[in-house]
């Protein structure tokens, strides 16, 4: 493997470091400082390493992490809470004080003054912990990327405040490592600090987010408060006629319910809201293509998500809609305070308008000739053939897709949210709320990303009859934008679910509230629905605690409705597979801080060795030996030291579960149920009680005690599985006849199953996967079935064949697995590029080459699998 670094940048400091202390066979390539990146996301002086498999890696730290796992050292919960602070907070703080020194000409402590807290930080959880590293008593690689950050700050260790001592300590131990000291000696040379000093004063200072501490540092789990606090959990809401998007593809729902379970547990008062989005241009779209009103089409719907989430087990306590009374009611009393404070403003646009309609078109409903490329079936918004973003008033030749009329362009007005005079409202809540609550680093990251640059006015309003009307006069013939809309459902769900709704939301002062959803929909809940809130000035809750996930990919490549690859929640209750399967292997791979990706094999592997093997397998265990030899009757247990001993680390790892759901690290929290189980399967193996019981007295006391123990131990393991397979928890529970006064969370392993309690019929919990069973299952969801094939919808009409833009000409022979795998790959990877780009908000010129790029491949990946060659229909950008 090659790693690029460049002399002067300190991010290749602690890349080159952590390959030399793990033994990383590298080979360096040492570029110009400001030569192109590789990435286009990546700063020039950045370091990269390009595996031998061809994959590039461009993150400082996954590089890091990437050497130390090649070398067999698993990441800790610890070591993995170590690197997320230092990317989330360390990283922008040091590069301040850099920028302090190198530009400023600032020195000492006046130059590290940004880091204050975070040094503080440092030497605290060092002195706490009394260990010789950041990660325990052997340097990880938390320690190289932490040292690695820092050192270009304090290479003068008069910078380091004299109190710090046992910072003091670890700092100078690191830098003497020899790997630390060459990669030092590699990076920050003279002649390249001054190269890096000349590209800095042609940059803008770093800007710092926050001065505290964030809720992301390492950090023991607090003293529990309960009693007047509650918490109020809403998902993002779904929309009405993506029904396939619940399903295996994009799973918010499913890996969400576990905190609300959780706080219901330990006895919080707790509410759990989700609900259909049913207004907007998408659905009035759905309805004209399947030849139902709006209202029957979010009828339908709205039922098959609600079927949906009951076969899941997802316990929401109101499962509601946006299409309500208290939908109007509520947002149009946002909207006339926001008017009233001044933070709504008119403006004029141009649109396309169909006189024969009688309305303005919505961009979906437009189709025309794109002015770029002339292909003759571009939309309103965007043209499938050459990628590019298109304004309807663009269009050449446009036609209303409602009555086939052309529309003219008209001049009409629109309100607009102030985002810029909300900002002032908006920045102090945001410190606020990052310093108190549990916000994931890519929910830091992408709202940050959106107000780096300043906020803009957002439109509020639509031309459309399929929404809740504007009460002003003027524009009483619109709707509000789905996107101001929408979240204002969390609150009127509520309120057709109880009365008392304003008691959670108008009570920031007692309740928490969580938000999940999956990363794309973060700024409409970070940005634009808290700057309608905070503008509205009702008291209104605020979100305390986003919680977003990455993206899940499917075996080696995309999940895709209209190809039939993948399975969906629509689908999954016909796999044969029971659903608290699928919900222990989604939440297994939940992805938390990166994309995952969903395997059969896996999917297989993890059922017959976590769950039939280790989890069922001590269950079962446990209740067979009370009912084969104590007669069914819990036995007498006399606690030895090993016992205590287990009982001890089974403590430890039910405090790490809590601490974990606490931080809404809902995978990590379930593999302590799995390590709870693995101890208690060691147990019974090394005390073999099935041996002991045919002794004498003291191995049949023997055999009592690792009996009665174990069957606890799968009591507990009944409550800690509530959240995650409630299905098979409520199995255990009456198998071994729990009572229901004991599913409430401790901190400690106590005895539930006391000497006398009487279990029941104890039976398997789990079926082994056969490899026929699931390879049938790969099969019939790889794509490629014939119900799957994209049928035009009746409404759509077909143009006739002299009109249909002239068949491409075909460069791949249709049917080449090898080809076809090779597409399926770079589809995917370009794909993700043209995300990322997104996701920071690239040139728009730059998003649509790479998009036109992606559409091509597309479009050849289609041909090799002998389909046609136009690409699906990708989501337009709303109209601002």
């Amino acid at each position: 493997m090659r790693l690029r670094v460049a002399a002067g940048g300190p991010a290749a400091l602690k890349v080159l470091a952590a390959a030399g202390a793990a033994g990383a066979p590298v080979r360096l390539v040492w570029d110009g400082l400001l030569e192109r990146p590789l990435s286009p996301l990546s700063l020039p002086w950045m370091p990269t390493l390009e595996l031998d498999s061809g994959t590039v890696l461009f993150s400082p730290n996954a590089i890091c992490q990437f050497f130390f796992l090649a070398r067999g050292e698993d990441p800790t919960d610890l070591t993995n809470q170590w690197l997320e602070w230092e990317a989330t907070e360390l990283q922008p703080a040091a590069s301040a004080a850099l920028y302090a020194q190198l530009v400023h000409g600032k020195k000492g402590l006046e130059a590290v003054d940004a880091l204050g807290k975070l040094l503080a930080h440092i030497e605290q959880n060092l002195s706490r912990r009394g260990t010789a590293y950041l990660a325990g008593d052997t340097k990880s690689v938390a320690d190289v990327v932490v040292w690695g950050t820092l050192f270009p700050v304090l290479r003068d260790e008069t910078s380091l405040p004299s109190e710090l001592q046992v910072l003091r300590t670890w700092f100078q131990s690191m830098t003497l490592l020899e790997a630390c000291r060459k990669a030092a000696d590699s990076i920050l040379m003279p002649k390249a600090l001054l190269e890096f000093k000349s590209y800095l004063q042609k940059q803008p200072p770093p800007c710092l987010a926050t001065e505290s501490a964030t809720s992301n540092e390492p950090e023991p789990s607090p003293q529990e408060e309960e009693g007047s606090e509650h918490a109020l959990t809403e998902e993002e809401i779904t929309a009405a006629v993506d029904a396939w998007a619940c399903g295996v593809a994009a799973l918010p729902k499913l890996w969400q319910p576990q905190k609300p379970v959780y706080c219901r547990l330990r006895n919080w008062n707790t509410l759990y809201v989700c609900g259909t989005d049913e207004y907007g241009t998408a659905t009035e779209t759905k309805a004209v293509e399947e030849g139902l009103t709006p209202q029957e089409i979010c009828n339908k719907y709205n039922a098959i998500h609600a079927d949906i989430y009951r076969w899941f087990n997802i316990s929401f306590d109101y499962f509601g809609r946006t299409t309500t009374p208290y939908q109007t009611t509520i947002a149009q009393d946002i909207f006339q305070r926001l008017l009233t404070h001044g933070f709504l403003q008119q403006d004029t646009v141009e649109q396309l308008r169909c006189e024969d309609c009688q309305r303005f078109l919505a961009d979906r409903f437009v189709e025309g000739t794109c002015p770029f490329c002339s292909y003759e079936e571009a939309r309103g918004d965007q043209c499938d053939k050459c990628g590019k973003l298109i304004n309807a008033v663009e269009l050449k030749n446009p036609q209303c897709k409602l009555c086939r009329g052309i529309p003219v362009v008209k001049p009409t007005q629109h309100l607009f949210l102030d985002l810029p005079k909300l900002e002032e409202r908006l920045a102090p809540w945001l410190e606020q709320s990052w310093a108190t609550g549990d916000w994931t680093a890519n929910a830091r990251y992408i709202t940050r990303s959106w107000i780096r640059d300043g906020l803009k006015p957002r439109c509020i309003t639509r031309d459309l009859k399929w929404g809740t009307p504007v009460p002003l006069d003027g524009f009483r013939d619109k709707v509000f934008y789905v996107w101001f809309d929408a979240p204002i459902g969390y609150l009127s769900i509520t309120a057709n679910y109880t009365d008392q709704w304003e008691r959670w939301w108008k009570n920031p002062q007692q309740v928490e509230l969580y938000n999940f959803m999956a990363k794309d929909n973060v700024p409409f809940h970070s940005v634009i629905f808290p700057c309608s809130l905070l503008g509205a000035d009702d008291n209104y809750t605020l979100v305390n605690h986003l919680i977003a996930t990455e993206y899940l990919n499917y075996e080696d490549g995309k999940f895709s409705k209209s190809r039939g690859v993948g399975v969906f929640g629509d689908m999954a209750k016909d796999t044969g597979i029971p659903a608290d399967i699928w919900r222990f292997y989604l939440l297994y791979l939940r992805p938390e801080g990166q994309d995952s990706a969903f395997s059969w094999s896996d999917l297989m592997l993890k059922n017959n060795s976590e769950l039939l093997n280790n989890l069922g397998n001590f269950i079962n265990r446990a209740g067979m030996f009370v009912c084969k030899f104590f007669g069914g009757t819990v036995p007498n247990m006399v606690l030895t030291p090993d016992d205590k001993r287990l009982l001890a680390r089974v403590t430890l790892e039910l405090r790490q579960y809590h601490q974990l759901l606490e931080k809404v690290r809902i995978r990590d929290a379930l593999r302590c149920i799995l390590s709870i189980s693995r101890h208690g399967n060691q147990y019974i193996q090394v005390n073999e009680p099935w041996k002991r019981i045919k002794g004498d007295e003291k191995d049949r006391q023997r055999a009592g005690t690792v009996t009665g123990v174990a069957v606890n131990m799968a009591s507990m393991l009944a409550v800690l599985l509530q959240p995650y397979m409630p299905g098979i928890s409520l199995a255990i529970q009456r198998q071994l006849c729990i009572p229901p006064d004991c599913f409430v969370l401790s901190h400690n392993f106590t005895c539930t199953l006391p000497p006398g309690h009487r279990v029941g019929t104890v039976s398997p919990l789990f079926q082994k996967l056969e490899n026929d069973q699931v390879e049938a299952l790969r099969k019939r969801f790889g794509g490629g079935q014939p119900e799957d094939l994209a049928v035009e919808p009746q409404a759509k009409q077909t143009p006739p064949a002299s009109e249909r833009p002239p068949a491409p000409v075909t460069l791949v022979a249709p049917g080449d697995p090898q080809l076809i795998q090779a597409l399926t790959e770079e589809v995917a990877k370009q794909g993700n590029h043209v995300r990322q780009l997104k996701a920071n908000k690239a040139e728009k010129a730059q998003v649509d080459m790479e998009v036109a790029k992606l559409l091509e491949l597309k479009k050849q990946l289609a041909l090799a699998e002998g389909k046609s060659p136009e690409v699906p229909v990708p989501k337009g950008k709303r109209k601002k």
